[in-house]
């Protein structure tokens, strides 16, 4: 195994002080830093053990040689996590920020977002709400920059359970959800012609009994299939009268219902990213 060599800066600065009411930590030996204060830039670091790596910087507390307390720890390639620590990953409340401007802000556990908080991307998307080892899991609110948006629950990163989701054109799901599609009862109305479909869903489309009605007053009630009428059922018309209806009506899903959360805690999944390199034996 490699020597570690640590380039150590003591800071005492008024700011410094501010920071922390700790001492100095004393000599180069990082493993020996207990309840002390210090600033150590890693070099010529085993990077096989996953934890730290080569030119990332420690500014902060220690307790048995870890990061532990109040601290920043910045990536060689610019990623930050300023927060609390404990036995060297990030436990408590936090901000990681990473250099493509992704950011996010709220509690951590084990080096993961976990329980509350704010994840903002560069391009303006927007998460506010429940996470659980690293995923969106609970209740929250994906916001898109173009207006889109769902508000429900979430299991491991994907929208499960009840929500409704909202487009930037006023179309409009509120029900069941799996996996990030529409599954279960639920009602869909559109916003360009009134129309409203209640019923069953699956995997994003119609799929079983529902009613379609249309703005003008035709309503049809029977069976749907991946998205279509299957024409049993009856058609009843704003004229009066009762009849079968025999061509299919093409109920699609928008689109952004198919996968409503693509991108998920992207900087937080890969080796060599924020907080990843300092958890993940990658």
């Amino acid at each position: 195994m490699k020597k570690l060599i640590l380039i150590i800066f003591f800071i005492y600065s008024s700011y410094a002080l501010a920071e922390s009411q700790l001492p100095n930590c004393q000599g180069s030996d990082v493993s020996k830093y207990n309840n002390c204060f210090a600033e150590v830039t890693f070099e010529n670091v085993d990077e096989s053990l996953g934890i730290r790596k080569n030119g990332d910087k420690y500014i902060g507390e220690f307790k048995d040689g870890l990061e532990h307390g109040q601290g920043t720890y910045i990536w060689a390639n610019g990623d930050k996590y300023v927060g609390e620590f404990k036995d060297g990953l990030a436990n408590g409340l936090g901000t990681a920020t990473s250099v493509d401007g992704d950011k996010y802000v709220g509690e951590f556990k084990d080096d993961k977002p976990h329980g509350q908080g704010t994840y903002t991307w560069a391009n303006g998307d927007k998460y506010v709400g429940e996470h659980k080892d690293g995923k969106e899991h609970g209740q929250g609110i994906l916001t898109w920059a173009n207006g889109d948006k769902y508000v429900g629950e979430w299991k491991n990163g994907k929208e499960h359970g009840l929500g409704t989701a909202t487009s930037a054109d006023g179309d409009k799901y509120v029900g069941e959800f799996k996996d990030d599609k529409p599954h279960g009862q639920g009602t869909y109305t559109w916003a360009n012609n009134g129309d409203k479909y209640v019923g069953e869903f699956k995997d994003g489309l119609a799929n079983g009994q529902g009613t379609l009605t249309s703005a003008n007053g035709e309503k049809y009630v029977g069976e749907f299939k991946d998205g279509k009428r299957l024409g049993q059922g009856s058609y009843a018309s704003k004229y009066g009268g009762d009849a079968i209806k025999q061509q299919d009506y093409d109920y699609t899903a928008r689109d952004y219902f198919k996968n409503l959360f693509k991108e998920g805690f992207k900087f937080f999944y890969t080796c060599n990213s924020l907080l990843n390199s300092n958890y993940y034996n990658c």
